[in-house]
């Protein structure tokens, strides 16, 4: 049985796991073209000389050198003043690049890694990890291990680049189902090559998650911690096709990932495993989410929004969800013969419009599915008046972790306000300045507030911390992934002070009694938000 203090610890695994496959991809990219070594020996470079020197795209060298800062390695120095950015080496500086050499045969692993969700584990795949697996077993040759050493530090980092991609692959195909995860099974029941995935488990069974007896493993205490929790790599482990061309984006073509139409597959991300893995993680958030929905809809029949709008809409899950709480939970869900609720998912993407329908359609839900933008809530709001007789400002309206994936859309007025933000962001590879970034978010929050003041704009919002702050809590946050995800695909992750002083600049004030944070610290980087006009 596993302790508080041991949940606590494996947990911090996880949080390494995920730093891993964005450290370790992102440095190796910056050591073979000489980055690194530059920065040893020049001490404190500003981003623009780097650029100059290695020809460079600034937007993505700057994310990189940011995430290097997360993990404790250099110093960011930011001035939004005047919108220069600086890095410098620091007293671990030396150490760490001096053993980032160990990370090519993970980083490496990554162009098979890719293809696990299609073609699970091929025969070269596991020739490549046989190897990697020999070496980690030695500890890549390093002696006198400790905890919270860089040495610890890297060697977490390469076996994150190593299971996470086995995890979810596992996860998603059935190895962590219940009749696994409870009795003790060979590995000839679940795979075609069971010498082959024998060494997969063996692995495994040497960082203690199973027991071996002859030909057969069960799970150990830890080992089900980790299966329990598979989804929890999921959506980054979604990124690894933007993080095998960091070459590209960071010294070649920063176009390397774009589509031509949001409707193209997407090149930068797996999106069905993205689904996947976020589905986990949202189910705590959704609980928040509930309790702002019941109360909203136990109100007086005149003071409740007449439906909701769903931004964002995905697969429709979110409206499904929603229905059911007001439905089952609240007083307006014993009324709707009298009171129908009115239901909008709206999406950029067609073929989400396409599940979504569908979706709704099999739940026995009415729903108006239709195009939108989140950028143009004037247009949405012109074609809901003219197409179905709906305001837009008669609904509440909701969504989840999608202001910041907005496309990237320059500020009209360009304020003299310094931003107090210290992210890195970038649009097509062009380092975009944070006072920008806040003005940007500005003008777009107030292109809602007319549509929103009444009944409030209800988000579930994702946030970066600043660099520093992620550095002394290594093995407490996931910062440094969602860092790297998000600013290599170009998003606008703000800090959430940062984000909840824009949108009262905009005139939408965070309603303090359903305002939540996840943590509940300064490490928080998700927030719950109704917001609303003063």
């Amino acid at each position: 049985m596993l302790t508080k203090s041991d949940k606590v610890q494996l947990r911090g695994t996880i949080f390494r796991h995920l730093d891993g496959i964005a450290t370790a991809t992102t440095a190796y990219a910056l050591h073979k073209k000489g980055v690194l070594q530059y920065l040893l020996d020049e001490k404190n470079v500003s981003i623009s000389d780097l650029v100059l020197k290695f020809n460079a795209n600034e937007g993505y060298l700057n994310v990189g050198l940011r995430i290097l800062c997360a993990q404790g390695w250099l110093t960011q120095h930011l001035d939004n003043e005047k919108d220069i950015v600086s890095y410098e080496v620091n007293e671990n500086s030396d150490k760490a690049f001096g053993l980032v050499h160990l990370y090519e045969d993970a980083v490496n692993l990554l162009t098979y890694s890719v293809n696990f969700p299609n073609e699970r584990i091929g025969a070269d795949a596991f020739i490549v990890l046989e190897r990697i697996f020999k070496k980690f077993e030695s500890n890549y040759g390093l002696k006198n291990i400790e905890d919270n050493s860089i040495e610890y530090q890297i060697l977490k980092h390469i076996e994150g680049v190593i299971v996470a991609p086995i995890i979810v692959l596992l996860g998603v195909n059935g190895l962590f189902h219940k009749y696994f995860m409870e009795a003790s099974f060979r590995a000839q029941e679940y795979h075609k090559d069971p010498e082959s995935f024998k060494k997969i488990l063996d692995f495994l069974t040497h960082l203690g998650w199973f027991t071996k007896k002859k030909d057969t493993y069960q799970f150990t205490d830890e080992g089900l911690f980790f299966a329990k929790r598979a989804s929890a790599y999921g959506v980054t482990v979604s990124y690894i096709p933007t993080f095998i061309h960091l070459d590209e984006l960071l010294f070649g073509n920063p176009l390397i990932l774009k589509t031509d139409s949001p409707d193209d597959t997407e090149k930068h991300v797996d999106r069905e495993m993205n689904v996947w893995g976020s589905g986990g993680a949202h189910s705590t958030y959704f609980k928040v989410i509930d309790e702002v929905i019941i109360k909203l809809f136990n109100k007086p029949i005149d003071e409740q929004p007449k439906g909701i709008l769903d931004m964002g809409c995905g697969n429709g899950a979110f409206i499904q969800h929603i229905f059911d709480v007001i439905e089952y939970q609240t007083k307006r869900g014993k009324m709707l013969e009298e009171h129908p609720l009115l239901l909008v998912g709206a999406d950029f993407n067609q073929a989400a419009l396409k599940v979504t329908r569908s979706n709704l359609i099999k739940a026995d839900i009415w729903a108006k599915v239709i195009w939108g933008d989140i950028g143009r809530p004037d247009l949405l709001a012109k074609d809901l008046k003219d197409d179905y007789n709906i305001e837009l400002k008669d609904l509440l309206n909701v969504r989840t972790f999608l202001d910041h994936n907005r496309i990237w859309d320059p500020p009209k007025q360009v304020t003299d306000k310094i931003s107090t933000s210290s992210g890195a962001y970038t649009y097509k590879g062009k380092r975009i300045g944070n006072n920008l970034v806040e003005d940007s978010l500005l003008e777009h929050l107030q292109k809602w507030k007319p549509f929103v003041e009444r009944f409030g704009l209800l988000i579930i919002e994702l946030h970066t911390i600043n660099p520093e702050l992620t550095a002394a809590n290594i093995g407490k946050t996931a910062a440094t992934a969602y860092d790297a995800t998000h600013g290599y695909s170009d998003q606008y992750i703000l800090e959430a002070d940062v984000f909840n002083k824009v949108a009262s600049e905009a005139g939408l004030h965070p309603d303090p009694n359903y305002f939540t944070t996840f943590p509940n610290s300064e490490l928080a980087t998700v927030s719950i938000n109704l917001l609303k006009g003063s």
